[in-house]
């Protein structure tokens, strides 16, 4: 069980999302997040998508999916136009259902090849969720023909990384594009929350 209150938790997207948006959706002018229904995953969204917003003065839309709208909401998405599409999946959505929509909307991003890079959230890449993607033949090809990168994180030196990802057969392969050091607060709150221990340069 972790370590956290559930406002630290919605805090803790607050930080991870603030860094998300400085430093990895800022290279693009207009931006698409995708994310499953829940609170979790709504507050990294938000945050992410108002540093965006507020550091480059780019648009984002958001766009919920929720079983049987997935192909109705990649039509929303291509008729928005963004450079990028960031799918955050993760959150309290049980991790089953949650991956089930991850591979359901990137098999109606890989049908309208829909040109944008491809951000894969950490927790749903942790998850599984593109090896279980890959297993459709069009989407093992989709993402082969698109940038993909993957934030993820290094909980003891308390770093967020920015990689590019490319699926080899079923396996993901990361190269390390930038790393961005996070607060002792931050980190603790990473650790505590998904390690269920604290650093061990933090005083608990």
């Amino acid at each position: 069980m972790a370590k956290t209150t559930f406002a630290e938790e919605i805090y803790l997207r607050a930080l991870t999302g603030k860094v998300v948006g400085e430093a990895v959706m800022s290279a693009y002018n207009k931006v698409a997040v995708i994310s499953v229904r829940n609170v979790i995953c709504s507050a990294i969204s938000a945050a992410a998508e108002a540093t965006f917003v507020s550091k480059t003065n780019g648009r984002s839309g958001h766009f919920i999916v929720e079983a049987g709208n997935v192909d109705a909401v990649v039509k929303q998405v291509a008729e928005f136009a963004p450079n990028a599409v960031v799918l955050m999946f993760g959150g309290e959505t049980p991790i089953e259902e949650t991956r089930a929509l991850f591979v359901e909307t990137l098999q109606a991003l890989a049908k309208a090849n829909l040109a944008v890079d491809i951000i894969v959230h950490v927790r749903i890449f942790a998850a599984g969720g593109l090896q279980a993607a890959v297993a459709d033949t069009e989407v093992a090809r989709y993402l082969d023909e698109r940038p993909v990168f993957v934030y993820t994180v290094n909980f003891d030196e308390g770093l967020v990384l920015y990689n590019r990802v490319r699926m080899e057969g079923d396996q993901p392969r990361l190269t390390k594009l930038a790393e961005v050091p996070v607060t002792v607060e931050h980190a603790d709150l990473l650790n505590r929350s998904l390690r269920d221990r604290t650093v061990a340069w933090v005083e608990a």
